[in-house]
C-alpha cells in the first residue's frame, strides 16, 4: 500500500551518502572538462553511488531548458548561446578517462534549435566512436517537438540504446509536462521501434527504452495503462521510480510508493513482454543503465 505524502519520508527513501575518492575524482574531471551532468542538475539521489562507480549521465546542449516541467530541477528559460562545438570532444575524453563501457547522453530541451539538437547528439556519439573506446552509447533524448528527421539523425549515429522518457500518465501531462504531449512522446517511441525493426541484422539493432515516475498524482491503474501503451508502441525497456520534489516550487509528492508496490508494478510490466524492467523507490532512467544494453554484462566485467 502506498504511503500518503503527508507522512514522514519513509526509511526506504533515505539516501546514504558515500563521498568516496572515486566520487571526488569524477567531480574533478567533470569540472576540468567543463561538462554538465544530469546527476547534478536534476539532483539525482543516486549520484554518490553512480559517481563512486565511475559512471555518469552527461547532459549536453547546455544547462538551460526551453520547457518548464513541473517536476524538473533543471533551469528553464531561453538558452543564450548555440551548442558548444567542442562539447562532443570533451564528452568523448571523459568517457575514455573514466574507462566507461556504457555512457548515457541526455540533454535539456532545445526548442530554439531548428533540429531540436539532434545533430549535436549525433556528433557526441560519433566523437565517442572516433576515440575507439569500445563504449556502448545510450541516448536519452527530448521529443524534438516533432521536427522531421530529428529521430533518424540520432539513430543514424547508431546508439546501442535509444531512450525517451514518457515521465507520467496522460491525465497529468498538462501540469507535469506543459509543452509536451503524451501522444507525441508515445509516437517517438513507436517510430524508434519501427526503425529498430527495420534494422538489417544485429549490427544496427538497438534497444528502445522509456521511464515513468510514480507519486505525481497518478493511480496504479493509470500507470498500468501507460505500461500497455508503451509496450504496444514497441519499447523493450522500462524504468519506474519514485518522484521526489526537488524544491517547494515544484509539483508536490502525492504519495510514496512502497517497495512491494514497485515490485508488483515490475511483475505486471514483465507480463506485458518487456525485456527488462527496473522499478523501485530510487530508480531513475539511467540507473544501472549498463544492464539494459543489447549485450548486458556484469558491472565488474565492464570495468576490466
Amino acid at each position: 500500500m502506498s504511503v500518503p505524502a503527508s507522512a514522514r519520508r519513509p526509511e526506504w527513501l533515505r539516501i546514504r551518502l558515500r563521498a568516496t575518492d572515486e566520487f571526488a575524482e569524477v567531480r574533478r574531471m567533470m569540472g576540468a572538462l567543463r561538462l554538465t551532468t544530469v546527476c547534478e542538475e536534476a539532483r539525482c539521489p543516486n549520484i554518490f553511488e553512480c559517481w563512486s562507480n565511475r559512471t555518469a549521465t552527461f547532459m549536453i546542449l547546455g544547462d538551460v531548458c526551453t520547457r518548464r516541467c513541473g517536476f524538473c530541477a533543471v533551469t528553464s528559460g531561453l538558452p543564450s548561446s548555440p551548442p558548444d562545438a567542442d562539447e562532443p570532444r570533451r564528452v568523448a575524453e571523459a568517457v575514455r578517462a573514466l574507462g566507461l563501457a556504457h555512457a548515457v547522453i541526455t540533454s535539456v530541451d532545445r526548442d530554439d534549435l531548428p533540429d531540436g539538437g539532434a545533430r549535436h547528439f549525433a556528433r557526441v556519439i560519433s566523437a565517442i566512436r572516433e576515440l575507439d573506446t569500445g563504449c556502448a552509447v545510450e541516448v536519452l533524448t527530448p521529443d524534438f517537438k516533432g521536427v522531421p528527421d530529428a529521430l533518424l539523425i540520432v539513430l543514424a549515429a547508431e546508439p546501442e540504446v535509444f531512450s525517451h522518457n514518457m515521465e507520467t500518465v496522460p491525465r497529468l501531462y498538462r501540469t507535469a509536462r506543459p509543452g509536451s504531449r503524451y501522444e507525441s512522446s508515445l509516437g517517438l517511441l513507436r517510430s524508434a521501434a519501427e526503425a529498430r525493426d527495420r534494422s538489417p541484422g544485429s549490427a544496427r539493432r538497438f534497444r528502445v527504452k522509456t521511464g515513468l515516475m510514480a507519486g505525481l498524482g497518478e493511480t496504479d491503474e493509470e500507470m498500468m495503462e501507460s505500461f500497455r501503451d508503451i509496450r504496444s508502441a514497441g519499447a523493450e525497456v522500462l524504468t519506474v521510480g519514485q518522484y521526489l520534489q526537488p524544491t517547494r516550487e515544484h509539483m508536490p509528492v502525492d504519495r510514496f510508493v512502497t517497495p512491494g508496490d514497485f515490485a508488483a508494478l515490475r511483475e505486471y510490466a514483465l507480463s506485458l513482454g518487456f525485456l527488462h524492467v527496473v522499478a523501485g523507490p530510487l530508480v531513475r532512467s539511467s540507473y544501472h543503465a549498463h544492464e539494459h544494453r543489447p549485450d548486458p554484462q556484469p558491472l565488474h566485467l565492464l570495468r576490466e
